[in-house]
C-alpha cells in the first residue's frame, strides 16, 4: 500500500493550518498509514518523518518486548 498525504488540503481542513505548518500533521498521517500497513510514503518532509517513524519502530519493539515477557512469566 502507497499513502500520500503529506501537507495535503484534507490535513489542513483538520488542523487548521497552512500547507507550511502542517509537519506535525503529515508525520502523523505518515506514522498511522505505516501501522495499517503502507509500505511507502510520500512526504515532503523526509527528516522529520523517518524520526517519527523509528520512534514508533521502538515503541513497537518495546511492546513486542513486554508481551514476550508476559507471556513467558504465565
Amino acid at each position: 500500500m502507497v499513502s500520500g498525504w503529506s501537507r495535503k488540503s484534507s490535513l489542513g481542513a483538520v488542523t487548521g493550518a497552512a500547507a507550511d505548518d502542517r509537519v506535525a500533521a503529515s508525520v502523523t498521517a505518515a506514522v498511522l498509514a505505516v501501522e495499517r500497513g503502507a509500505h511507502i510514503v510520500r512526504v515532503h518532509d523526509v527528516k522529520a518523518t523517518v524520526q517519527g517513524l523509528k520512534v514508533f519502530e521502538a515503541m513497537q519493539a518495546a511492546e513486542s518486548k513486554e508481551n514476550k515477557n508476559m507471556e513467558i512469566k504465565k
